[in-house]
């Protein structure tokens, strides 16, 4: 009968399971495990104490310290024996699990539990001191060892950063357990060393490289206590250099190469691999759509994961308040160290990239998404006083809507003692803030310094802010150097595109009829150019256009700023106080501006608008776009008649933007006076390029009012508006109306003639062979660039524009004075409207129309027949309201341009183009009373004879009939004379002081004198006592510049 097995006491279970797990013995007994280590000199330490050669928990320190101290070539290196002697110890625990005796399974899982602290321990020691052990491992990497186990734990590929895997993954609990109990300051250089490791892991990567596995990690690790202290403790987590600018705070930070992760072009110095405009759009014209499709799809999806990585990121060390603080220093050092990211020119060496702040505005939106309901219901968390007294951010170069400096300075001065109640302060020189360092903690002084005009706390402690308000205004200038900056740079690189395929264009032309070495190699480089441009606008629509989210999330974002804008003035209420609040007029330019181009942006592509709550912008549109007493910027304003035009259904094709113009109760009362108001303004915008500027706004403004127009309910107000402002804002939009008109149609007619006589040339076969070829190549270069419609002015280009404004005002001059007639009929006006006429008559059916008599009109923008039947609409339009009979004889008083044949010339014309025969007969009947007219007048002309002097207006040289000083130079005009000077120029022609109809002093004398002196002249005419000598003829034709 065989005797059973002895059963093993707890101490020699104990030592066999520690033996297990360690891989040491206290006995030489020739294991054939070579990783088993006898401690020989351990186990004569312990005999001489008179212990038992067993391990035990109070041995196992102790055994761990000589089995790592010891030199033992053939054993693991420290690091990988005391993660697998953790491993070792999570399977035996597994084992224990099955003891029956419970009290001996509870002291061997204090055993087991023992053995992986103490592993964990060691470890945290050996990483913060590599050198305490020595260490055999003859593949040392410069990568923390940990950094791998980290990488198993959150997934992924392990060797791409450095570390060595073999496959192992981290075994379980152990990261866990070594970094939730840690000693600070045991575990901050290893922590130190880790995020050093990540940062470098992800320097170089692109959207398409692995990124992901690193921001794992540094998720893992920021989520942490001891981890997050570590992070904003790094003396990379915000560098420290007198040369730091937004680059190497982009690539020296911790976060800095995550949020450089992008798939926008890049410096060549900071590109990253893979390269994706080469891999996923190179020749792109030859890719199928659904290969594009995939890249767009895959790009967007990798952004996305990258974004809400990095969101999580830094929600998790904002939710930390510990670290709060931190973040938000790093967010304002990256905001401040960028600011030149606003400039027309941006620095690639010293600005950050556009791929870390469109990421970064992304994130940003991000953190805002709690205060972005619907009902925007925490916008009162938002302290305006943040922009004047907050010390975070560099506000400096930031334009103010409307404050100046003399009034920022008096202001500080009027509020240095109330700086802790509710009145607000803004900047000087045009600057929301001024500060010598606003990245400081705190000031010195008690009381705002007009030095650097930047108002500070009266107790000199530095002001707190809820996170909401802190958010708000980062995320305005994050967006602004970020996802707007983004937007400009897009829409030049579509420029530069079109701009090099127009040169291509012509340099293949040019290269048919004149073929030369240089010209091939033009266009060769012009095609390397087009394929870079095109690879980097597909980037930029990979990343930003078809991310619809962005846009929302963006949109979001912007409809709060305006809604918290408004409530700085008050609310949604019409009309505006006169008084502008300091507090809007203080506000950075760019948050309004920013907002515009978002939604002229987004305007643009598909669906990109469809669930946006638009009413608020709108609302915000028709309150400001005619403001200039709380908007000073009229581009800005200019900027809100561009997005309405985005809005108009025939463009937008949708039925959201069409209940905006005709079911919104501020649209329908205000839109069409403010955008009257607005053509008027512009005029004068303060810019060395206002002459031209203007023509491109009123070309926005008038398609809106054409389209407006046919809306019955605008059409009522505009009429209303019409007669309530006869005599103001609408006789000004009429001037400026027909100014442009004027100008518009003379300069593109003098172009067409110039470019005919250039075709003439090269049709003319025999002379221009005979020319050298130098010659005709430039010539030919020259005719090509006119031909081309591209982002230079050429000829044609502004052939085409000039003459498609000028049909614009014709048209709107027609459909406007089929109802509204008055105030073309005004003495101030009347003769200006006949002037202007006449003067497009000539043009059309007088004796030059044979010059412009072209065989592609249509090419010009250039449409005769309908120009001419046009403006006689215009003139039948006003004969038919003229009830006072005035018309005819302003026809006739243009010296300049009206000819009686004229008339006759152009009812032949129309009968020849089919114009309606009633419109014909009126015009003719029209023509007959200007020649009665012209009779009349000449015969008035001879009645009058020799007029004094004092008689005659010292502008135009005509007899007054209602004259009037000039307050200033005391000058005598004439009413309507001087009333048309000042529909173009508020000011004293004579000395160019202000001026206004309102400041006009009648001459009630001289009136009566010139009154009688018409009397006398006539009953002496009458009496057949006039003079029969000869005398000087008055000229009563107007010989002013038909545009004044």
């Amino acid at each position: 009968m065989a005797m059973p097995k002895p059963s093993k006491t707890p101490a020699e279970i104990e030592d066999i399971i520690l033996r297990k797990i360690f891989l040491v013995s206290l006995v030489d007994s020739m294991e054939n495990d070579s990783r088993v280590v006898y401690l020989e000199m351990t186990a004569a330490e312990i005999m001489s104490e008179g212990k038992e050669l067993r391990l035990s928990r109070e041995l196992m320190e102790r055994v761990v310290i000589d089995r790592l101290s010891g030199s033992f070539p053939t054993a693991e290196p420290p690091f990988q024996y005391l993660v697998n002697s953790y491993r070792r110890a999570y399977e035996e625990g597994k084992k224990i699990t099955s003891m029956k005796d419970k009290n001996v399974r509870s002291e061997m899982e204090l055993a087991v539990k023992q053995a992986k602290k103490l592993a964990v321990s060691y470890c945290r020691i050996h990483l913060g001191n590599p050198d305490m052990f020595p260490n055999h491992d003859k593949n040392k990497s410069s990568v923390s060892p940990l950094l791998p186990l980290i990488f198993a734990e959150v997934g992924g590929n392990l060797d791409d950063f450095g570390g060595r895997s073999s496959g192992a993954a981290s075994p379980p609990g152990f990261i866990e357990e070594f970094f939730r109990d840690a000693d600070y300051d045991s575990i901050e250089p290893v922590m130190k060393q880790l995020y050093e490791d990540l940062r470098g892991s992800v320097l170089k990567v692109s959207a398409l490289g692995n990124f992901q596995q690193p921001l794992r990690a540094l998720l893992l690790l920021v989520n942490y206590p001891v981890g997050a202290k570590a992070l904003v403790s790094h003396p990379w987590w915000i560098p420290k250099s007198v040369y730091l600018n937004g680059r190497v705070m982009e690539m020296t930070s911790i976060l800095g190469p995550f949020f450089h992760v992008s798939a926008l072009p890049d410096h060549a110095i900071f590109k990253s691999d893979p390269d994706i405009g080469q891999q996923c759009f190179s020749e792109a014209s030859t890719r199928r759509p659904a290969d594009l499709l995939s890249s767009f799809t895959t790009i967007k999806t990798v952004m996305t994961g990258l974004y809400d990585g990095l969101a999580e990121v830094l929600m998790c060390l904002l939710k930390n308040t510990n670290t709060r603080e931190n973040v938000l220093e790093y967010l304002a050092e990256v905001i401040n160290k960028n600011s030149s990211r606003g400039h027309l020119q941006v620095d690639p060496l010293s600005c950050a990239s556009s791929g870390m702040f469109v990421n970064l505005s992304a994130v940003m939106l991000r953190l805002c998404e709690p205060f972005l309901d619907a009902n925007m219901s925490k916008r009162d968390k938002i302290d305006p006083k943040y922009v004047f007294y907050s010390n975070r951010l560099e506000l400096s170069g930031l334009t103010a809507l409307h404050a100046s400096s003399e009034e920022v300075s008096q202001w500080f001065e009027d509020n240095s003692a109330k700086v802790d109640t509710s009145t607000n302060a803004g900047d000087g020189q045009n600057r929301v803030i001024r500060s010598q360092d606003a990245s400081s903690s705190s000031s010195s002084a008690n009381t705002p310094s007009l030095q650097n005009n930047k108002p500070v706390n009266i107790s000199g402690e530095k002001t707190k802010y809820p996170f909401i308000c802190e958010c708000f205004f980062m995320t305005a200038r994050v967006l602004n150097l970020g996802l707007l900056k983004a937007f400009s740079d897009f829409k030049h690189l579509v420029q530069d595109i079109s701009r090099c395929e127009d040169t291509l264009s012509s340099f293949k032309a040019l290269q048919e009829q004149a073929p030369s070495p240089q010209l091939q190699q033009d266009i060769s480089r012009l095609e390397k150019e087009i394929e870079l441009y095109t690879q980097e606008k597909f980037c930029y629509e990979a990343q930003i256009l078809r991310d619809g989210t962005l846009l929302q999330r963006a949109l979001s974002y912007y409809r709060l700023m305006v809604i918290w804008l408004v409530g700085l003035v008050g609310g949604f209420k019409m009309p505006l106080s006169p008084t502008c609040p300091k507090e809007f007029a203080c506000m950075p330019e760019h948050f309004v501006e920013d907002a515009m181009e978002l939604l002229i942006f987004a305007s643009r592509i598909p669906r990109a608008l469809d669930g946006v709550m638009l009413d608020d912008f709108m609302n915000f549109i028709i309150m400001f776009m005619a403001s200039p007493e709380y908007i000073r910027n009229p581009y800005l304003r200019s900027k809100m008649v561009e997005v309405l035009n985005c809005w108009m259904p025939r463009r937008s094709g949708s039925k959201a933007t069409e209940t905006l113009f005709e079911g919104h109760q501020l649209s329908l009362e205000y839109l069409v006076k403010n955008l009257l108001k607005l053509y008027v303004d512009i005029e004068f915008t303060g810019s060395h390029t206002q002459f031209y500027d203007k023509f491109n706004i009123r070309h926005n403004i008038a398609e809106l009012l054409e389209y407006l127009w046919q809306v019955p309910s605008h059409r009522n107000v505009w009429r209303r508006i019409a007669k309530e402002e006869e005599k103001g804002i609408y006789l000004n939009f009429l001037n400026f109306l027909i100014n442009d008109s004027i100008y518009l149609l003379d300069e593109s007619l003098n172009k067409i003639l110039e470019l005919k006589e250039l075709e003439a040339e090269m049709s003319n076969t025999v002379e221009w062979e005979s020319r050298p070829a130098q010659e005709r190549q430039e010539r030919t270069r020259l005719f090509h660039s006119q031909e081309n419609v591209g982002l230079h002015f050429t000829y044609l280009q502004i052939i085409r524009i000039d003459m498609k404004l000028a049909n614009e005002d014709v048209s709107m001059l027609a459909f406007t004075s089929e109802q509204i007639i008055s105030p073309f009929l005004l003495p101030e006006m009347v003769e200006r409207v006949a002037s202007m006429l006449n003067y497009f008559l000539l043009q059309l059916v007088g004796p030059q129309r044979k010059s412009l008599s072209l065989k592609d009109p249509e090419k010009y923008e250039f449409r005769p027949k309908l120009l001419l039947k046009q403006i006689v609409t215009i003139y039948v339009n006003l004969a038919r309201g003229d009830k006072e009979n005035i018309f005819p004889a302003a026809i006739t008083r243009d010296g300049r341009s009206y000819n009686e044949q004229l008339f006759d010339a152009a009812s032949d014309v129309l009968r020849k183009i089919g114009e309606d025969a009633r419109i014909i007969q009126e015009f003719v009947e029209l023509g007959t009373k200007t020649r009665v007219a012209a009779v009349e007048a000449k015969d008035a002309e001879a009645a009058l004879g020799d007029i004094p002097d004092e008689f005659l207006d010292p502008i135009q040289y005509t007899l007054m009939k209602d004259p009037v000083i000039l307050p200033s130079s005391r000058v005598i005009v004439d009413r309507p004379v001087i009333q048309r000077h000042l529909l173009s120029d508020s000011t004293d022609p004579f000395n160019r002081s202000p001026l206004t109809s309102d400041m006009l002093i009648p001459d009630v004398e001289l009136k009566a004198k010139i009154e009688e002196f018409i009397k006398s002249q006539e009953l002496r005419r009458r009496e057949g006592l006039g003079s029969q000598n000869t005398k000087d003829k008055i000229q009563t034709t107007d010989t002013t510049s038909l545009i004044e």
